[in-house]
């Protein structure tokens, strides 16, 4: 099982049958996530080192509740699908369960007690682990896995760039009106330190909304995946050093950009590391693939 299809899983496992007459903490395209659902997550948690505030237990909560719509979207999509999985399969997995738990000395009986699930409900997970996996393969080609990994090259060879930016924030719930008059700004900021009348670390210093604004925006280096937003990565790798961004927009905000710093990695052959790049190209689809569920689904969160 790829590092991808078992988080899959994990997502899926956590997961306990909802409850009608429960608590609704959410409901996507009309199906209940239920207050019992959340809970069952939250038990999976490690326990916190220190007791939290009342507003973190709530962030917390709140960012469980967007873990269980994704898992919730993933299954309504997969059941339209309708996929094909044969038994077997379902049965190879659930082997592959039970010999682990052995190794760890648990049987089957306590692990199912510990998570809240049935012995069902673990067979009808992994068969829909098996047909998201089935549906990935479909979206994957050798000739689109290589054009991946030359699309990615500074991703696959190590290369990171020290950034600093400006933001301002804009979340889902800004206005139109807000949104462009944060554009706006960034883009005068962006022709003052153009002309020179103003420096790139002035400006984050003065205007950004982020911790980073007292060391002139700084926030180091980064990789080109996974460790910022998409966009923001996309717009810094694509500069020079010292050149400034148009102004990008991420799901934080409105930014400018610069790139301070460069370290070039290693040069690696595609053979070299395929097996990373295919597991790379599937978490990207899986996450195209929730993005675009978003953007159709209707999702009230109605969490207490």
């Amino acid at each position: 099982m790829n590092r991808m299809i078992a988080t899959i899983c994990i997502l899926l496992g956590l997961a306990v049958h909802g409850q009608s007459a429960e608590i609704t903490v959410a409901s996507v395209n009309g199906d209940a996530i239920t207050l019992r659902e959340l809970d069952a997550v939250l038990a999976q948690s490690p326990p916190s080192l220190t007791p939290l505030t009342n507003a973190q237990k709530r962030r917390q909560k709140l960012e469980t509740v967007a873990v269980l719509v994704d898992e919730k979207l993933i299954r309504q999509f997969l059941i339209q699908q309708a996929i094909p999985v044969e038994p077997a399969e379902v049965s190879k997995q659930f082997a592959a369960l039970e010999a682990t738990l052995k190794e760890q000395g648990k049987t089957m009986p306590g692990y199912l007690r510990e998570a809240g699930l049935t012995e069902e409900r673990i067979r009808e997970n992994f068969r829909m682990m098996l047909q998201l996996a089935k549906f990935i393969d479909t979206q994957i080609t050798e000739e689109k896995l290589k054009a991946y990994h030359a699309e990615n090259r500074d991703f696959f060879e190590q290369t990171t760039v020290r950034t600093s930016h400006v933001v301002i924030r804009a979340g889902e719930q800004a206005t139109p009106e807000e949104r462009q008059k944060a554009k706006t700004k960034l883009q005068e900021l962006r022709a003052e330190i153009l002309a020179k009348k103003l420096t790139f670390a002035d400006a984050a210093r003065q205007h950004s909304q982020c911790p980073s604004a007292p060391k002139g925006g700084d926030i180091g280096f980064v990789n080109r995946k996974w460790q910022v937003d998409e966009a923001y990565a996309k717009a810094a790798f694509a500069l020079e050093i010292g050149q400034v961004s148009e102004v990008i927009e991420s799901d934080f905000g409105y930014h400018l950009i610069t790139v301070t710093e460069r370290k070039p990695g290693k040069a690696v052959k595609y053979e070299e590391i395929s097996r990373e790049v295919r597991d790379c190209y599937e978490t990207e689809i899986r996450q195209l693939l929730l993005a675009q569920l978003r953007k159709k689904a209707k999702v009230e969160i109605t969490l207490p």
